[in-house]
């Protein structure tokens, strides 16, 4: 064991005897291996002709995605390498969206080739300089090779959310979605100075299994998965005025144990009808403001819920916080905490409210907001799994057309953008002189290991495709790339595969970020469990 240090006074003991060490070349392999194969395991659902995985959890739930950012997050990742190439697909998913399974698989690329170089005695340290300068090297050639686009300009942005859905299960119908994706969003857009902000929180997205994807609409207004209170209630409601409200309708116990001692019969008539009076003027407080629909944070007493009833108020209780914001938002209302405070200009207003059947469940629908500024998707699917992958497409699909509002440049996909900058950055190694010059060429072969998938998973030969590939990027064609549905190459821009930089830009840098970091260790220490128990030695392979 590498902690004893054997001295002339006998055996130094450093770490605990229990304790697992690997060092130098052994430790680096290790790291490397692990990464690889999490690389390897994504690695089959890159691109349209991707395959899906299965995961089932300890529960027995099933998940069929082929989203990196799900199945690395899914399956229980061990190895301390390993769970470094999980936390890019994190990294990634929440700064962009979408490219998790290309940058998993660059950064395990990059690792395959370091390995190659370490065994030729390349000294970690000049690999990492040169995978660093490689990667500046290569955002300035994508700033370069990005074409400048009007992020308000709607046909870019169909073209952003059809090419992120071309390689989910929902690519058949991304037509249709991709109208439904950009509406949403240029109802939520704010202008800051000469910049545009988008924030998601401000969509809304409601999954309900039955029927198929193709009845996925967009409510420019919020579906509440509530029902309403009380079955003598209108369930439809014209021109309604909404009164948001996080304060009960219900007389509150007092703060501490009280009890009210009755003597006398008639006291306890006072009592009900002092209670009764209480819940009545709630109640004449929400007509006198003119409201005709109230939505509740809080609960409603059984007879504040009758007397709403007799003045044809349909009332919703115990709505979430986060659905009464996205509420004022949507409505132009106010949220009241108190109930004495509200007046006839916190009313929000809708062209309808409507308690509508959505298979089983009752749900209200706040429709025909004047500009909504919250809007809410219903996801509709064949099953349960479908569903879910249509959110999952849905959540990669609104993060792209976001990136592209806040940062209004693209670039072809098809893996045309690697392989440009895998030619660039050849040319550009030459300069160099002494080893590093070997590293910059690694990173830019590692770089094409994202066409090469693309085309490995369409059933391509992967040696011709690169041989092609190469030599059209070399005439000048810089949008060349794999057109994995019609299996060859072809130019992407042309085909409306385009993606935005900044998807790109974070997978170069969260990619050889990682890679760089797994690189610089040497040494693998795991120390065992707490003191008295030996805990199993933790897997290291």
């Amino acid at each position: 064991m590498a902690s004893i240090q054997q001295t002339p006074q006998g055996p130094v003991l450093v770490l605990r005897e229990s304790a697992l060490q690997q060092k130098g070349r052994d430790a680096q392999k290790n790291n490397i291996a692990a990464a690889k194969l999490v690389a390897e395991l994504v690695r089959t659902s890159l691109g349209p002709r991707g395959m899906d995985k299965m995961l089932v959890d300890s529960l027995g739930d099933v998940t069929i995605t082929n989203d990196g950012a799900t199945i690395l997050k899914e399956i229980d990742v061990q190895h301390p390498a390993a769970k470094m190439m999980v936390e890019i697909a994190k990294t990634v998913d929440n700064e962009v969206g979408d490219g998790t399974t290309s940058s998993v698989v660059f950064a395990g690329s990059l690792l395959t080739k370091a390995e190659e170089l370490l065994e030729k005695n390349v000294h970690a340290t000049v690999i990492i300089e040169g995978y660093q300068a490689a990667a500046e090297k290569a955002l300035s050639l994508l700033s370069e090779l990005a074409k400048q686009v009007d992020p308000q300009e709607k046909e870019i942005l169909l073209k952003i959310a059809r090419t992120s859905m071309e390689s989910k299960l929902v690519s058949e119908d991304s037509v249709m979605l991709s109208k439904i994706v950009v509406d949403s969003i240029l109802q939520v857009i704010e202008k800051q100075g000469e910049n545009y902000k988008v924030d998601l929180d401000n969509v809304k997205v409601e999954k309900k299994a039955g029927g198929s994807i193709r009845n996925t609409s967009l409510i420019k207004g919020i579906v509440l998965d509530k029902e309403v209170v009380h079955s003598g209630m209108p369930t439809n409601i014209e021109k309604a005025k909404i009164a948001l409200v996080n304060a009960p309708l219900e007389i509150e116990k007092t703060e501490m144990s009280a009890e009210i001692r009755i003597t006398d019969p008639t006291q306890m008539q006072m009592f009900l009808e002092e209670e009764n009076r209480m819940l009545k003027a709630m109640v004449d407080k929400i007509i006198e403001v003119g409201a005709n629909v109230l939505i509740c944070q809080k609960g409603i007493d059984d007879i504040a819920q009758h007397y709403l009833a007799k003045a044809g108020i349909l009332a919703v209780r115990r709505v979430k916080e986060s659905d009464l914001t996205k509420l004022a938002k949507a409505t132009g209302g106010t949220i009241s905490t108190n109930l004495d405070d509200l007046t006839s200009k916190d009313l929000g207003s809708a062209e309808h409210v409507e308690q509508k059947k959505v298979e089983t469940d009752k749900w209200v629908f706040i429709e025909g907001c004047r500009n909504p500024h919250a809007v809410t998707l219903l996801l509709r699917g064949g099953s349960q799994r479908v569903v879910d992958e249509v959110d999952r497409s849905l959540h990669d699909s609104l993060m792209v057309v976001k990136d592209v509002i806040e940062k209004p440049a693209i670039v072809a996909g098809g893996g045309a953008p690697e392989a440009y900058l895998a030619s660039g950055l050849k040319d550009w190694a030459d300069r160099f002189e002494g080893r590093e010059q070997l590293a910059i060429k690694k990173y830019a072969e590692a770089l094409e290991i994202i066409p090469l998938t693309i085309a490995e998973n369409a059933g391509m030969d992967p040696i011709d495709t690169m041989i092609t590939l190469r030599a059209k990027q070399a005439q000048g064609k810089k949008w060349t790339g794999i057109d994995a549905r019609n299996t060859r190459i072809a130019d992407m821009y042309s085909l409306d595969i385009v993606e935005p930089v900044a998807v790109k830009e974070q997978i170069i840098k969260s990619a050889t970020e990682a890679a760089c970091m797994i690189l610089r260790i040497d040494d693998v220490i795991a120390s065992s469990g707490a003191k008295g128990g030996h805990s199993p030695h933790p897997p290291m392979g």
